[in-house]
C-alpha cells in the first residue's frame, strides 16, 4: 500500500477501536475459543440455559421390615422406609412412585430384592398402573435384580412385584429390598 506522507505507525488492534457488532458468530470459524479465552464470570447462567440439570424427580426407598412370599404367587414388595424423595412423589404407605405434574418424561427405575434362601426359580417385576411391563428372573440364587427405562406420563404410577417358585413361602428380612427412580435429562 502506497502512503502519502510518513508511515504510519504500526499499533495493535484493540476492542475499542471496533463498532459494536461488527464481528458477528458467523465471522468465528468453530473451535477457535478455547476456554482459556473466555475470562471467570464471563458466562452466566442465561447463558447456560438447557445446558446440565437434575436427575429429578427422583426417590429410593427400602423395605423396613421383613416380608413373606406365598409359593408361586406374585407379591407387591413392600418398600416403606424412604431414604429420599426430591418431589414427594413417592407414597412410602403404599410403594408407589407416581410421576408428578409437568414431569413426565423417560425414567429409569431400579429394584432389587436379596432372598432369605436360594430361590428357583423367583423373578422381580416392575409393574406400570397395574400391569407387569417387565421383568427379571434368576434361578438358584438369593439375589434378583432389575433397571429400566420407561417412557412414563403425568400420574403413571410405578410398583416393585416379586415371585418365587420354591415350594414353600420365604421372603427378606429388613433392608433387603431397594426400589429407586429418577427421571433421564433429555
Amino acid at each position: 500500500m502506497a502512503f502519502i506522507g510518513a508511515k504510519p505507525t504500526n499499533v495493535p488492534l484493540t476492542s475499542a477501536d471496533l463498532e459494536d457488532s461488527i464481528i458477528t458468530s458467523a465471522k468465528i470459524v468453530d473451535g477457535t475459543i478455547a476456554t482459556a479465552d473466555i475470562s471467570d464470570g464471563a458466562v452466566t447462567s442465561v447463558k447456560t440455559t438447557g445446558v446440565g440439570g437434575a436427575n429429578t424427580p427422583n426417590f429410593s426407598a427400602v423395605n423396613s421390615g421383613s416380608q413373606t412370599v406365598s409359593h408361586d404367587t406374585n407379591t407387591k414388595c413392600t418398600v416403606t422406609s424412604e431414604i429420599y424423595d426430591s418431589d414427594s412423589s413417592y407414597d412410602a404407605s403404599n410403594s408407589k412412585f407416581t410421576v408428578p405434574s409437568g414431569q413426565a418424561g423417560k425414567y429409569t427405575i431400579i429394584g432389587s430384592i436379596d432372598w432369605d434362601l436360594q430361590v428357583n426359580p423367583n423373578y422381580i417385576r416392575i409393574y406400570k398402573n397395574g400391569s407387569e411391563v417387565i421383568k427379571a428372573g434368576w434361578g438358584s440364587t438369593g439375589q434378583s435384580y432389575i433397571v429400566a427405562t420407561l417412557d412414563l406420563a403425568v400420574n403413571d404410577y410405578i410398583e416393585l412385584y416379586c415371585y418365587q417358585a420354591s415350594g414353600g413361602s420365604t421372603g427378606w428380612g429388613a433392608s433387603d429390598v431397594y426400589f429407586s427412580g429418577y427421571k433421564i435429562i433429555e
